[in-house]
């Protein structure tokens, strides 16, 4: 019975999902919800309370993904350029796998309290995880130690989730993730003044791939 539980809950959970991106979180209804996931209506109310509280569980999942898309931000040996490149290409990518998603979550946390905490509380995640990173740069020798790495990691969180929102959520058509990547890349080693610790303080910016930021 256990098992049989759980395969409901993630059959209602990625019904859902599709339900939502379909219909969007206003016109959703949980019997098409129930029904996209092929179990009984009354066994929706065994695993959620309602609308609201499958919708979070959509979102923990994207959040998920979201959060941990790809490599982390270390220092130490690393290329750090190409580490945040990869980073920022891989963020993008997952955000426009869940572009229709993140909107949702935009124009509900406008309106529902328990949303906007939400929203909230996955902001903080990201920035508290740019802040460790540039941290570790900086412990690395590679990164601007005069920066504050709170107020560093809103800076450029923010110009990232707002150019990923931008780009495929209001862009039509989204725009194209190498170029945007590039230039994101750029704008974040420039801002951190990422440099070598062994060759003279040298700039690693030529390192940079050519995108739209070139």
């Amino acid at each position: 019975m256990r098992a049989d539980a759980t395969r409901n809950r993630a059959a209602l959970v990625g019904a859902a999902r599709r339900v939502f991106e379909r219909d969007g979180y206003v016109r959703a209804r949980i019997t098409d919800i129930a029904d996209e996931a092929g179990v009984a209506h009354g066994s929706f109310y065994s695993h959620f309370d309602g609308k609201p509280a499958i919708f979070a569980a959509v979102m923990a999942e994207v959040e998920e993904e979201m959060l941990h898309p790809g490599p982390a931000l270390n220092g130490g040996d690393a290329d750090p350029v190409a580490v945040i490149e990869a980073a920022n290409r891989a963020y993008l990518e997952a955000y426009r796998r869940n572009a229709r998603l993140m909107a949702l979550l935009e124009q509900v946390a406008t309106v529902d309290e328990g949303f906007r905490k939400l929203r909230m509380q996955r902001s903080a995640a990201f920035l508290a995880r740019n802040a460790r990173a540039v941290r570790r740069l900086q412990r690395a020798g590679v990164a601007d130690p005069e920066l504050d790495p709170d107020l560093t990691s809103l800076a450029l969180s923010t110009m990232v989730s707002r150019s990923a929102y931008a780009a495929f959520v209001l862009g039509d058509p989204p725009a194209d993730i190498e170029p945007l990547a590039a230039t994101l890349t750029r704008l974040w080693v420039n801002a951190l003044c990422i440099r070598t610790s062994c060759t003279g303080r040298t700039l690693w910016i030529s390192r940079l791939p050519s995108g739209a930021g070139s």
